[in-house]
């Protein structure tokens, strides 16, 4: 069986496959994601290049290795009335990305990539899940910063944690607001690389 590596540095992701009982094993890519963020400003285009970039960069290292595996990389960001809210620097950048989400819905936007270490083969896409926010209060904003949930997460927040307690819907995949839209995955990999998630 080929291995599966996840190109990603996310908890989230990791924590994803390890429930779904898929095994894999981690590989960091060393990408410059600033590059893509101040050259490309179409969110989809964007989140789709950057984890294009992500496999690549990893690729590239293990075909030096002649290692027969699978990579699946990854990029997520929120997307509010046209702008790109990507992960905050500190809890003042935190506060004020949550503090445009209250009360409003927004898009959360995961592109990935799927390659083969040893073929040419390369596929990408993306998913999309639109999450409403409760109207909740700055002192409550300042509240869930306090968790420090929202470091290293697009939008500042994780929906698998606290942050739950004010979302009041999502319109689409569940995962794919963690990180990882596993139902396109599960498609791309057993359509395009012959790959059955549910045998594994």
């Amino acid at each position: 069986m080929k291995k599966i590596i996840l190109a990603s540095r996310s908890v989230d992701r990791s924590e994803l496959l390890k429930r779904a009982k898929i095994p894999f094993e981690i590989i960091f890519s060393n990408i410059d994601e600033e590059y893509y963020k101040r050259v490309i400003s179409n969110p989809y285009e964007l989140v789709k290049e950057l984890a294009k970039a992500k496999v690549l960069d990893v690729k590239q290292r293990l075909f030096q290795k002649k290692e027969d595996a699978l990579i699946i990389a990854a990029d997520t960001i929120v997307e509010l009335k046209g702008n790109i809210l990507g992960k905050a620097n500190n809890k003042e950048q935190a506060f004020q990305i949550l503090n445009k989400l209250r009360n409003n819905s927004h898009n959360l936007i995961t592109g990935f990539a799927i390659t083969d270490v040893i073929g040419p083969k390369l596929v990408c896409g993306y998913d999309q899940t639109i999450v409403y926010f409760s109207n909740i209060t700055e002192r409550e904003i300042n509240q869930y910063i306090e968790s420090d949930e929202w470091m290293g997460r697009a939008g500042a927040y994780s929906i698998r944690d606290k942050a739950a307690l004010f979302i009041d819907s999502i319109e689409g995949s569940f995962s794919n607001v963690i990180g990882l839209p596993l139902n396109k995955i599960f498609k791309v990999l057993k359509k395009e690389f012959n790959l059955n998630l549910l045998e594994l």
